[in-house]
């Protein structure tokens, strides 16, 4: 569930769908069985004002087979389910426009038959101003289902450096509080003293 949600995180941030900028993010790799799962797949255009279109094919190859299956195709607005094993479990997740970047798609309910290389596709054609050209981009990403989540070694510092630093930060608004008091305690000292020399005088 971290996994996902830092993808998700990873790609709002760098990632428009406007196309106003875009990082090539790769796909996590572990998924936990009855759990759903985003496959990850960016693809970045290399020049950003040039206007596209783009399809995208999902490909399947079970451990310990040799052939890939091909599973979902997405055409906008047109998303397909293409294997019966993947039936009502494959959702698009990526872009919702014709210039596809991010052919992300998420697996419901993962099972460990899942497990093996997922291949993402693009077709892309780049309307050129003389001419149009035709880009094949393809990424693979080798998926592990496990039973248990296993925590990631980042997930583990990022919340040890959390700890440390809402500990760090307590003991500085402590000292901070600390330091705001004895000011003011200093400050109604000196006007008692300055009162008492005054009433001395008179």
């Amino acid at each position: 569930m971290m996994s996902f949600l830092f993808y998700l995180v990873v790609c709002s941030f760098f990632v428009s769908r406007c196309h106003a900028g875009c990082a090539e993010v790769d796909s996590q790799t572990e998924a936990v069985a009855g759990e759903g799962f985003l496959l990850g797949c960016i693809s970045c255009k290399r020049r950003e004002e040039v206007s596209a279109r783009a399809t995208v094919d999902w490909h399947f190859k079970p451990l310990q087979e040799d052939d890939f299956r091909h599973i979902f195709h997405y055409d906008h607005p047109a998303a397909a389910v293409l294997h019966e094993d993947f039936s009502d479990r494959l959702e698009w997740q990526g872009t919702l426009n014709g210039d596809v970047q991010i052919g992300a798609v998420y697996i419901q309910n993962v099972t460990f038959n899942d497990t093996g290389t997922y291949r993402c596709t693009f077709h892309r054609t780049l309307f050129l101003p003389l001419q149009l050209e035709n880009v094949v981009v393809e990424k693979e990403v080798e998926l592990t289902v496990v039973a248990v989540a296993n925590r990631e070694l980042t997930a583990v510092i990022s919340e040890i450096v959390m700890y440390v630093l809402i500990v760090v930060l307590q003991l500085w608004l402590i000292i901070v509080m600390v330091h705001c008091y004895k000011k003011i305690w200093d400050d109604h000292e000196a006007r008692e003293a300055r009162k008492a020399l005054k009433a001395q005088g008179s």
